[in-house]
């Protein structure tokens, strides 16, 4: 039995601080986009779609999610596994850094919000929007409602597809990657209706087997 508490928030909090550091050294060393920054090709850099995820541009970037991390995350992890809450922010986190700098490529030139800067991505952002998105569609409040009112699987999709582009409309201002909070928010989202991080329930232990004679 996996114990569950809001340590994965802390251990994240400290991976946060780790990656931080060693982006200072790579920078020294010009090596910052090597390490840590995921743009495209993906396939020259493929380890930037996890170490992305960690790294930050600079302490109000660290910060600002870091606080969100522990708003969002916290409830999340004492609901789940320390195995489940780290692989979702991975996954989500990375999925949400492709998306940005895929689609990206594919609107370049075009006037769309949120595409226009550097084409590289880093940052929490994505997992942390995940994060929110599943705290939103999983509370007990969220799910009385969805017992109670049954709804198309389209229209679930739709009001799901809206809430994210709110949402991540209020995040919109220069240099943000608006793409990856989107995908994040509405990827939590998702999972949150389904309960994806809910563990297994615990069994009782098996009574020992009894024979008739």
């Amino acid at each position: 039995m996996t114990r569950r508490s809001g340590w994965p928030v802390a251990e994240t909090l400290a991976a946060f601080a780790v990656v931080f550091a060693l982006q200072w050294v790579t920078a020294v060393v010009g090596a910052l986009s090597t390490f840590f920054v995921l743009t495209t090709p993906v396939t020259e850099q493929p380890w930037t779609i996890v170490t992305s995820v960690y790294a930050h541009s600079g302490p109000e970037h660290l910060l600002s999610n870091s606080v969100a991390l522990v708003l969002f995350g916290w409830p999340v992890a004492r609901a789940t596994t320390r195995y489940r809450f780290h692989l979702f922010f991975i996954l989500t986190g990375a999925i949400a850094g492709l998306s940005q700098v895929l689609i990206r490529d594919a609107l370049a030139g075009a006037p769309v919000v949120g595409t226009t800067g550097s084409v590289g991505v880093l940052g929490a952002s994505g997992a942390v929007f995940a994060l929110l998105g599943y705290l939103l569609a999983s509370n007990r409040l969220s799910s009385s409602l969805s017992s109670l009112v049954s709804l198309p699987r389209w229209l679930t999709y739709a009001i799901f597809i809206g809430i994210a582009g709110a949402l991540t409309l209020t995040t919109a201002q220069p240099g943000v990657a608006l793409i990856a909070h989107f995908t994040g928010l509405f990827i939590g989202l998702l999972t949150g209706r389904l309960g994806l991080l809910e563990p297994p329930a615990e069994s009782t232990p098996s009574q020992p087997r009894q024979y008739d004679y």
